[in-house]
């Protein structure tokens, strides 16, 4: 097995040894500090803990039998780095230096070569001093008596830069100890909160966090004082190869070491390294109204996707790519290896009507397919229906979310039956369809509050009722809106079938009758987001009980008959249930092949084709079967409910369910009688008696047992 030893002490130290676990390569890894021993918690890695001089590293080169040695320490530790390249010399092993980029094109620091330099040159300034080096420098700034007093140094939480301060002088509220990365606000609120006049810092480059040190000291007003690299490691390229027993590499980058390694140890690393992907939900767009967590995700990340109009207002440093489809992200991600800290951009909340969710599915089934190794988390935002209901100063608890922003939605039915529904819209358009829907399902005194880029500069926020809207409609912009629609005089939620016959538009197109409709309906077991066909539709009076129960259950009306499917589509306007309902005048089963899978199907004339129809059904009834084993809902069959009049079709249903595969059966006849007013008298009128036929069609050809 290939074995790499890797003297760690930067982040990038770390990243290369787990790649390298993850691609499982023997890796050993050297630390100077009990808190990068912490930092450097896997497993799989053989970590030796400890400061080793150059005679310890050469042993510890020969008893390992490395093939390869990685310096990735710190860019400043030079005397680290001259060590670790002469005990690799001696010992003849190849040696890559992953020596951090600290290109910068800030400017407006005073610069230094020395810590000594920088010390000497604070003692003529006044103000309080942040010392961002560490504490193995802090002995330079220490003991210089004018300016001890006055300085702050912030190290990392171990023992022994504790131990360093207190040596030096240097306690108290003097002492701030904490673990980076650290944001540009993070900083500034450190330079704030303790009054600091001068920063001092190293030039380590974006890994280093340079550039939110610089960025935090202007908007705080405060200098900043850089130590300059060590010549060593800015100039030197390679040394000659006949002046060494062994190779030596520089590489300034996890992607362009792992590279390295790919060819000197033959052995395939980057395609097996695991990619920390996170979806996060951005809240309005402001970075102001973004979650923290979310703000680090993105600073922290190498590459961010999202929308285009997402990607401007982003924090990080990270390249921003304007893909938001799956399979966009997906490919970018398998021809681009060197990116594993990924984050992908959507607008509001990530559950609420967002793509994280297929985008996460997405991501999982490449991962199980082996062509992208992952790891996903989704963090939240603050969703736009959160943001108005503050605005607006309402609460959202008792309101039903909605959104007709590239889907379909029945808002007539849900703003009849409800106080408050909050709704996502497409554009400004989508208000003019509304309020056409409104006016013709018969709501007329309903308020509508909008709010057009909450959260940004020209945000903007208008209110109108249903009379105003013509008036309104012109001072619309273009754009995404949330809003929310009041109906004061909202209906009775009936929750069970049973709409009065005479409420229906009726010519002399055959109904479905009320008692027989209820007793069907219940037969039919409808459930959450069901597709239901009716065949047969006649007035409609079916297709719209089934779709008034829930706003998610999707009604196909197929009718023959064109007066009857313009009767049907009447009464789906008139019931405010027309997005819910497709009616397709043709004789079924014709273009069934067009339509998606049913779950549930009715039947209430069929015109002697229910053998074909119960056919064409079954034929969309294909099972599949998941990755992780199961089959999918249709090997579960579709529930069906006939109602036969005559014996002939009586006769037909008995016969087709023997012959094809079906469990539930249930058969019942019943015959109502309505009370008829003559003269002073009710007398009871009987109905035609209905054979209602409701059982589970299964796909396949096999008969199954009856339970």
């Amino acid at each position: 097995m290939k074995k790499v030893l890797v003297f760690a002490g930067t982040t990038e130290g770390r990243e290369l040894a787990e790649l390298l676990a993850d691609s499982n390569i023997k890796c050993s890894v050297c630390v100077a500090t009990d808190y990068a021993l912490e930092l450097m918690n896997d497993k799989r890695l053989d970590v030796h803990c400890g400061r080793l001089t150059e005679e310890e590293m050469e042993v510890l080169m020969r008893d390992g039998k490395f093939d390869v040695v990685v310096d990735a320490t710190h860019p400043y530790a030079q005397i680290v780095s001259q060590n670790v390249r002469q005990a690799a010399d001696k010992e003849s092993i190849s040696l890559i230096r992953l020596r951090r980029s600290t290109e910068s094109a800030e400017e407006g620091f005073v610069s230094f070569k020395t810590h000594e330099e920088c010390s000497a040159w604070l003692s003529f300034q006044t103000g309080n001093i942040l010392l961002t080096t560490g504490s193995k420098d802090l002995g330079s700034y220490a003991k210089n008596e004018t300016i001890k007093n006055h300085l702050f140094v912030r190290v990392l939480p171990g023992e022994e830069s504790i131990r360093l301060c207190t040596a030096n002088g240097i306690t108290g509220r003097q002492i701030i100890a904490m673990q980076g990365p650290f944001s540009a606000q993070m900083n500034e609120c450190i330079l704030r909160e303790y009054s600091i006049d001068w920063m001092v810092t190293k030039i380590s480059g974006h890994a280093g966090g340079f550039e939110e040190k610089v960025e935090a000291a202007k908007k705080a007003g405060v200098g900043v004082c850089a130590i300059l690299p060590p010549l060593e490691n800015v100039c030197q390229t390679e040394i000659p190869g006949d002046e060494r027993k062994s190779s030596m590499y520089i590489c300034e980058n996890v992607y362009d070491t792992a590279k390295k390694l790919e060819l000197l140890l033959k052995e395939d690393i980057l395609s097996k390294r695991s990619r920390k992907i996170i979806l996060s939900g951005i809240g309005m767009g402001n970075t102001d109204g973004m979650t923290r967590e979310a703000y680090h995700a993105f600073e922290e990340a190498e590459i961010i996707f999202g929308a285009e109009r997402m990607l401007e207002n982003l924090p990080g440093k990270g390249i921003k790519v304007p893909y938001y489809r799956a399979d966009d992200i997906i490919s970018y991600l398998i021809e681009h290896p060197q990116y594993t800290k990924v984050a992908a951009a959507f607008s509001g909340d990530s559950g609420f009507y967002s793509g994280a969710q297929s985008m996460k599915k997405a991501l999982e089934e490449a991962n199980e397919k082996g062509i992208l190794k992952s790891e996903t988390t989704i963090l939240p935002g603050i969703s736009s229906v959160s943001a108005l209901a503050a605005r607006l100063g309402v609460s959202w608890n008792d309101a039903v979310l909605a959104s007709i922003h590239g889907r379909r939605t029945n808002v007539v039915n849900l703003v009849r039956k409800n106080t408050k529904v909050f709704l996502l819209l497409s554009g400004k358009n989508d208000f003019e369809m509304l309020v056409n829907k409104f006016r013709e399902a018969g709501i007329n005194h309903v308020k509508i509050s909008a709010g057009y880029r909450l959260s940004y500069p020209d945000e903007k926020l208008f209110m109108f009722y249903l009379d105003e809207f013509e008036t309104k409609l012109f001072d619309l912009p273009e754009g995404v809106y949330t809003c929310l629609i009041e109906n004061e005089d909202c209906e009775e939620q009936i929750l069970t079938p049973g709409i009065d016959d005479e409420i229906f538009s009726r010519t002399k197109v055959p109904m479905t009758k009320n008692e027989v409709r209820v007793l069907s309906i219940s037969r039919l077991e409808l459930t959450k987001n069901a597709v239901v066909y009716d065949v047969g539709s006649g007035t409609g009076s079916v297709s719209i009980e089934c779709a008034r129960l829930s706003p998610d259950i999707f009604v196909f009306a197929i009718e023959q008959k064109e007066e009857a499917a313009n009767l049907t589509k009447e009464n789906a306007v008139r019931f405010g249930l027309s997005d819910q309902i497709v009616v397709i005048n043709k004789k079924a089963p014709e273009g069934f092949e067009e339509l998606p899978t049913p779950t549930h199907v009715f039947i209430g004339g069929s015109s002697g084709a229910l053998s074909d129809i119960l056919s064409a059904i079954q034929k969309k009834l294909i099972v599949k079967e998941n990755t992780k084993g199961k089959t999918d809902k249709a090997s579960k069959g579709v529930r069906v409910v006939i109602n036969a009049v005559s014996l002939e079709t009586i006769a037909q249903i008995t016969k087709l369910i023997q012959t094809y595969p079906v469990k539930h059966v249930q058969l019942t006849q019943i015959q109502a009688s309505r009370a008829h007013k003559l003269g002073s008298y009710n007398l009871m009128q009987a109905q035609n008696p209905v054979l209602i036929a409701s059982f589970n069609l299964l796909p396949g050809d096999k008969m199954e047992a009856d339970e």
